[in-house]
């Protein structure tokens, strides 16, 4: 069987390296570069020599061979892009103030830390996850319900009871929802955390908050009527459906925080797109004049 004369082609380019180099057509297929004389013939042509490891020139006398391909030259490097993104490290959350040029009553081009409180069946989940879904910078819900509730084996349910056990795995869910907002916060995502704060229990209310967020979050409290809350509770399903006795009690120790100078909303009339909005004026007047708590 006769093979083609002429140059070798050089070895694969392996992705990630560089151009073959030290590669010598010589090595890798000796013999001569050109076809044998014919017997009886004349002698062929020789050309000038050519360095050592070069194809002679295509059309060049004496080259009856294929002409070299052509190879494009290898392209860049690829740079990794992801993996590599430095982000600021979350830190306490500072008293928000609204951007140079920003209307007053625009929340919407501000990163806020914002503290939603309210007894179960108050709407504080449907209302931060609305109004999260709906401004125009981006924003993260944070529930700590949810957080709670990542624990799967060994779940402490405060409904059998609060214990060591329960109090531990709701500290540790704010602790964790609080540097959660933080790390957004620090990278410009607005944060908005919901949670039933009791004010007559300081050490684990809003004092653990702001030690995990911050000075500048911004507390609101969510506060239908009794009636409306026991309609809503009913909706509700699984461990988070409370009896009704627990309802009436939770929702009296909220009255507490009437003349605790933190903003209220009685949402008993509103849905969630209403709520929301009004929500909005409250966070525009918090940050104007933020509360003191």
């Amino acid at each position: 069987m006769q093979h083609a004369v002429g140059n070798p082609l050089p070895p694969p380019h392996q992705p990630g390296h560089g151009p073959a180099t030290g590669w010598s057509p010589a090595a890798h297929h000796p013999g001569p570069a050109g076809p044998a004389p014919h017997p009886g013939g004349p002698a062929p042509h020789q050309g000038p020599p050519h360095p050592a490891g070069s194809p002679p020139a295509p059309h060049a006398p004496g080259f009856n061979g294929p002409a070299p391909q052509q190879h494009a030259p290898a392209p860049p490097p690829v740079t990794e892009t992801t993996g590599h993104i430095q982000l600021p490290p979350g830190g306490p959350v500072a008293v928000p103030s609204p951007p140079p040029g920003a209307a007053q009553g625009d929340t919407g081009a501000t990163t806020l830390a914002v503290l939603l409180i309210g007894p179960a069946g108050a709407g504080k989940t449907s209302v931060a996850k609305y109004w999260a879904e709906h401004r125009g910078v981006p924003t993260a819900h944070i529930s700590l319900d949810d957080v709670r509730e990542w624990v799967r084996s060994g779940f402490a349910d405060p409904q059998s009871g609060w214990n060591d056990n329960s109090e531990a795995q709701y500290r540790l869910a704010r602790r964790t929802c609080g540097f959660a907002a933080r790390n957004f916060l620090a990278n410009g995502i607005s944060c908005i955390l919901d949670d039933a704060v009791f004010p007559d229990r300081p050490v684990v209310g809003l004092g653990g908050w702001k030690r995990h967020v911050g000075p500048g979050l911004l507390p609101v409290v969510l506060l239908p009527g009794l009636e409306i809350v026991l309609e809503r509770n009913a909706q509700r399903s699984g461990n988070r459906r409370l009896t009704n006795e627990e309802v009436a009690r939770i929702h009296g120790r909220m009255a507490g925080w009437y003349g605790s100078g933190l903003p209220i909303i009685d949402n008993s009339n509103y849905d969630v797109p209403t709520t929301a909005r009004v929500l909005d004026d409250v966070l525009a007047r918090s940050i104007a004049s933020p509360p003191q708590w």
